[in-house]
């Protein structure tokens, strides 16, 4: 842990929070509405299939939170629990299967699979047009070339949404990401070169990380350090997009945390808690920052629900082919 996570002028005002919650309910709010058109439409609500290998605790937590939104949005939810010993062909078998079934627009597979599994054979035999993770290679390539119907991955797409609706164009503003994964970092950079960014993606071998932090209009976390972002990687006034979700006990935890009510509260009722990859000194200087908890994590389960909507409603009107 940084020994200065904590430190920086508490006069300071503190920067304007980005609401994640409050803008994935409107999005919750608006899917659960147009799922309700689709079943007038078609006579039945959208589905969303989740598969879960092995008894992870967090990607368990995980897919319980996503079947609870597919209630509040009016999708119809079908989950499989399968066991640790999963070799890749059995799951790929279900994959296939959940492929071919009409009631089933999304599939995903929650991630990490076991170290047994072939994770990437996994994702690219989910059917394109069902894959609301946005994962596969063909809606990867899509994201490259600037495609509008897409199935963008979620995270990042949730980062966009944030964006927009607190008023930031990225338009000629200078956009670092730090993380640079296949899952978040990189598809997060090509949206915002795509909303015509000038992007900067950093990673564990960028000379001068700090420097290269400081020049960002907005800057992305995206690695999953603990505090990583100091109080002097960052300028006044910058957008702080605040990926990073890590998990610190009481016996890790920097003084200011303990502290804290919320966070003792947190460490006596669960044993632990979640902060982000930005230090409190680093998100007093932003103009804007996502909370953690808080920020993108709900936006990341609504853009899900938005596009399993969105599957549903191009596999029945493929985009760009006439009705």
């Amino acid at each position: 842990m940084p020994p200065d996570a904590g430190s920086g002028d508490t006069k300071r005002i503190m920067a304007q929070i980005i609401d994640g919650n409050r803008i994935a309910a409107k999005v919750i709010e608006e899917v659960a509405g147009k799922s309700g058109n689709f079943l007038g439409e078609h006579g039945r609500v959208p589905g969303l299939a989740v598969i879960l290998v092995g008894e992870d605790p967090a990607s368990a937590v995980y897919v319980r939170m996503k079947i609870r939104d597919c209630a509040r949005c009016g999708i119809e939810s079908f989950s499989y629990t399968l066991p640790e010993r999963t070799t890749t062909g059995e799951l790929l078998d279900l994959v296939g299967a959940l492929n071919r079934d009409d009631r089933v627009d999304g599939l995903l597979v929650q991630l990490p699979l076991p170290a047994t599994i072939d994770t990437r054979s996994v994702l690219d035999a989910i059917d394109p047009a069902k894959d609301v993770d946005g994962f596969h290679p063909a809606n990867v390539g899509r994201l490259v070339r600037g495609d509008k119907h897409v199935l963008l991955p979620c995270t990042p797409s949730g980062v966009v949404r944030l964006l927009d609706d607190s008023g930031v164009e990225p338009r000629g503003m200078r956009a670092v990401v730090v993380g640079r994964s296949d899952l978040v970092g990189k598809p997060t950079a090509l949206l915002l070169l795509n909303r015509h960014a000038t992007v900067t993606i950093c990673h564990s071998r960028t000379r001068d990380l700090p420097q290269v932090c400081r020049t960002a209009d907005i800057l992305v976390a995206a690695v999953g350090k603990p505090f990583l972002i100091q109080e002097d990687w960052v300028r006044e006034g910058v957008v702080i997009i605040d990926i990073g979700i890590n998990s610190i006990g009481p016996d890790d935890a920097p003084r200011f945390l303990l502290e804290d009510p919320k966070r003792v509260a947190d460490f006596e009722r669960k044993g632990y808690t979640l902060v982000g990859d930005v230090s409190p000194a680093a998100a007093v200087k932003a103009g804007l920052i996502t909370p953690v908890p808080g920020g993108v994590g709900p936006m990341t389960r609504a853009l899900l629900m938005e596009n399993t909507l969105k599957a549903a409603e191009w596999r029945k009107n493929p985009p760009g082919v006439p009705k």
